[in-house]
């Protein structure tokens, strides 16, 4: 079991305390190289080290894994060169009949740092095999085969429904949600290559070659080991207690869901039969053997960072798509991985589609994107923060995300609560918490809408009423009162007081002085922080002017055209110059 610490009891000196240790303690056996936002780590198979930062010409801190020795890197590099091969045989002997298009190869990358200052950096990538004469060709593709799990591609319901559909409950839906599920179908790929003998359960029955084709791809994965330096999920407490305060997007939230899942399937599937579910699993990894966690938490643990830095959601559901997967991340130039059809020999089938952002020469990097996401968004998935995340006068990519709940001791509680799951959006209700992104402009109106309905009451508690329950959500979407305007905006700006606060009781050192997970929280802390005070400052002005909007009772009085008062000079005997006995259209 993984031993935690209480993580909310430190207090500020002690965090900075820690903060100042870290940053002048230095174990490293390796160095790290600056790279722009092509080239990052997180599918690199790499010794632990302890990284320097370096601040990339295209305007943001990134950081990449590099050897300090020469032996050091031959060994690194004759490795990585292992793999790749191992994974280009794999597919030169079975790629064309899984993936019908395949025109890249799996290729150790490596790239000089700026001005010569570095040694290269190790890692793998893709590279396009022949020529790409154009943007938006298809470089690869894989085929789902959603059915029966046959292919390569994993998917959550291949958990559920097939692979550990006698270990699992019905309907069971853990907290870490279809990034769990995925982890335990990776953690169960790992254990049947176990060397001693497979483990784990033999499922799905796969097409000739296909096996091949994982274990290329299982065995080349980052150790756990490494992913300790390329993913927060696997960082020690002292990093993680930092990003917790410098984000609204709270790692420990993670972390409690993977704790919580891990310890529920250990007590009701794994602990019960070691035999298919080994804690520990051997695996040959080029030419040499590793023992692994597996089937235990920390086994998970590192399951799900893989799962979170290597999945795409594609055709409405989270996957895992090897080979695909070994693309890395450019800002520019690139296109998220999409779904469509694949010409097969008896008509077309679902899968993924790689497409090239721009035209390639053979040997170039085949790049893709990862999605628009914020900084901690990033960090949180794939381990690093790209350029476009930094935050800048422009702005760049800068966000935030706000909590908000209905009360608990709220007298209108069971109220709000049926009209949030009645009333809201037929094909996904909404819970009685809810998270809102923030970028610094305008908030988002779903945000103001769930915020006056969590709001109401006293005198506008009549809404609540059953008569207006099919209609009160759309009420929501517009100014209620000038009472319940004022409480909702003033929600908005104690949430960014106190997430600024948090953030405010981490000192701001120079980058120099920091190590690079503190630089990378850092980072994250000043992206969300322009988002957090530019929304402050949008909403402490719309808190001045709360007077100037129309509320439900004047759009009431203007629709019955009782919004002016009565002339008697008026010949018609008008109100408001709209209303005339027995003209108007009443609507009660």
């Amino acid at each position: 079991m993984m031993t935690v610490i209480n993580r909310r009891s430190w207090s500020s000196a002690a965090l900075l305390s820690c903060i100042q240790l870290i940053s002048i303690v230095s174990t490293s056996c390796f160095s790290w190289s600056p790279l722009n936002h092509r080239q990052h780590t997180q599918f690199a198979t790499l010794k632990p080290s302890s990284p320097q930062p370096y601040y990339s010409n295209s305007g943001g801190y990134e950081w990449k894994l590099n050897v300090a020795s020469g032996d050091i890197a031959t060994t690194t590099r004759e490795k990585l060169e292992t793999l790749a091969t191992i994974a280009n045989d794999a597919l030169t002997e079975h790629g064309s009949d899984i993936f019908k298009s395949f025109k890249a190869r799996v290729a150790v990358m490596s790239q000089s740092a700026d001005e010569g200052t570095q040694q290269d950096a190790l890692r793998l990538g893709l590279v396009a095999a022949e020529n790409i004469r154009k943007e938006d060709e298809l470089v690869a593709s894989l085929p789902f085969y959603d059915t029966d799990g046959s292919g390569l591609a994993l998917a959550p319901h291949l958990a559920t429904k097939l692979v550990y559909k006698d270990k699992l409950p019905e309907g069971y839906d853990g907290w870490t949600g279809d990034a769990g599920l995925l982890a335990m179908l990776l953690l169960n790929e790992m254990a049947r290559l176990n060397v001693d003998g497979s483990k784990g359960i033999d499922l799905p029955t796969r097409k000739d070659g296909i096996p091949s084709l994982m274990s290329a791809w299982v065995t080349s994965l980052p150790s756990p080991e490494e992913m300790s330096n390329l993913h927060p999920l696997m960082w020690d407490e002292d990093d993680q207690e930092v990003l917790q305060s410098s984000s609204t997007k709270k790692i420990y939230r993670i972390m409690d869901d993977i704790e919580d899942d891990s310890s529920w399937l250990d007590e009701n599937a794994w602990s019960l039969d070691r035999e298919t579910f080994p804690e520990t699993i051997k695996l040959q990894i080029g030419d040499s053997i590793e023992e692994r966690q597996c089937f235990s938490t920390e086994g998970f643990r590192y399951a799900v960072s893989l799962v979170r830095s290597r999945s795409f959601f594609v055709d409405g559901s989270l996957r895992l798509l090897p080979y695909l997967d070994y693309a890395n991340h450019d800002d520019f130039d690139s296109f998220e991985l999409v779904g469509g059809g694949i010409g097969m020999l008896w008509g077309s089938a679902k899968g993924a589609l790689l497409k090239s952002g721009k035209s390639l020469r053979e040997g170039d990097e085949v790049c893709i994107s990862y999605g628009p996401k914020g900084g901690a968004d990033y960090l949180l998935d794939h381990g690093f923060v790209p350029p476009m995340c930094k935050a800048s006068s422009t702005g760049g990519a800068v966000t935030s995300e706000l909590t908000f709940e209905v009360d608990d001791t709220d007298r209108f509680r069971d109220d709000k609560l049926d009209i949030l799951e009645y009333e809201t959006y037929d094909l996904a209700p909404m819970e009685p918490s809810q998270v809102f992104d923030v970028t610094g402009g305008r908030p988002d109106p779903a945000m103001y809408q769930f915020l006056r309905l969590a709001k109401l009451g006293g005198k506008d508690a009549f809404l609540l009423e059953s008569i207006f329950r099919k209609e009160v959500w759309g009420f929501m979407s517009v100014p209620v009162s000038e009472d319940n305007e004022r409480a909702a905006v003033t929600a908005v700006i104690d949430a960014c007081e106190n997430a600024l606060k948090e953030m405010d009781e981490i000192i701001d050192e120079e980058g120099s002085a920091l190590s690079p997970k503190l630089q990378l929280c850092a980072l994250v802390r000043g992206s969300e922080r322009q988002a957090l005070e530019r929304t402050l400052e949008y909403v402490t002005q719309e808190a001045e002017a709360l007077d100037l909007k129309e509320y439900y009772q004047e759009r009431r009085l203007k629709d019955l055209g009782l919004d002016s008062d009565w002339s008697p000079e008026d010949d018609d005997v008008s109100f408001g110059g709209t209303r005339v006995p027995g003209g108007a259209d009443y609507d009660w």
